[in-house]
């Protein structure tokens, strides 16, 4: 099935304007995703396919084009100065920040499968412990509903839970076969996931005290980036943190993001 410079050319902009990926370099990986999908389900040519996108630009096929397209590789523990950190020196000053209203705002704001945000709650129960009336539910959002229903069943093989502390392994997850666990009960509730497109409105309630916003910059142009970061900024309490992958950096010209250390950032005015 060829893939025309025109057809090409839509995908870009299309998944570009509504999504903020550049993908205009990505032809190799647009054509080899796509084809499997489009042979599967019975189209003739990516030309069908687009047209079924134009004509229901909120439909199905819109919804599985960013699902096929997006890359969601992530894996517990990854880039794990990020959860030393949090515990070390941001959660005290949230417990400090937030000692009236009790209420604890992280967003993960690339969530693909899960592993990110249920390291994070997990994170939380340590150092909240048996503490009465905190409220540390983490918010976790992703444009894929694909990796989301993954991430909401909390489901997986024991070589990716391989790298989790033992006491962990003990205290969060459910042998479901001698291969498979289960995130328990208790502690998915303590994960709210939500599809969410970054180029949109952000319009959550309250302002977050920490966001992870890790490797999914790295798709997109420094313009669309920094957009995104002063919509994240804005809605982030005084003194928040912000982490972005330890392979990304921000333009301290272009954000008003304090730098911390690298790939650890904070609103400071």
């Amino acid at each position: 099935m060829q893939l025309t410079d025109r057809e090409f050319n839509w995908i870009v902009s299309y998944v570009h304007g509504r999504y903020g990926i550049d993908l205009s370099q990505k032809r190799v990986l647009i054509s080899g995703r796509l084809e499997n999908y489009l042979l599967r389900n019975g189209y003739q040519s990516y030309s069908e396919y687009i047209a079924k996108i134009e004509q229901s630009p909120n439909g199905k096929e819109a919804v599985n084009m960013i699902n096929v397209l997006t890359t969601n590789h992530t894996f517990f523990m990854r880039e794990f100065i990020h959860f030393e950190y949090m515990q070390s020196t941001v959660l005290p000053w949230i417990k400090k920040q937030a000692a009236s209203s009790k209420d604890v705002r992280i967003w993960s704001a690339a969530a693909s499968t899960g592993e990110e945000p249920y390291t994070i709650a997990m994170v939380l129960k340590d150092y909240f412990g048996l503490e009465k009336g905190w409220d540390t539910q983490v918010l976790a959002t992703d444009i894929s509903t694909r990796v989301l229903q993954k991430a909401i069943e909390g489901r997986y093989l024991a070589e990716q839970i391989a790298t989790l502390p033992d006491r962990w392994k003990r205290m969060h997850f459910d042998k479901i076969t001698p291969e498979e666990f289960q995130i328990k009960k208790e502690l998915r509730k303590e994960v709210s996931f939500r599809q969410f497109n970054l180029m949109d409105d952000i319009k959550f309630k309250g302002l977050f005290h920490l966001v992870f916003l890790r490797n999914v910059m790295i798709y997109f142009n420094e313009k669309t980036k920094n957009e995104l970061l002063k919509r994240i900024y804005d809605h982030m309490e005084y003194g928040g943190y912000l982490f972005v992958g330890t392979t990304e950096s921000i333009d301290k010209s272009a954000t008003p993001f304090q730098y911390v250390q690298p790939s650890i950032y904070r609103k400071m005015r």
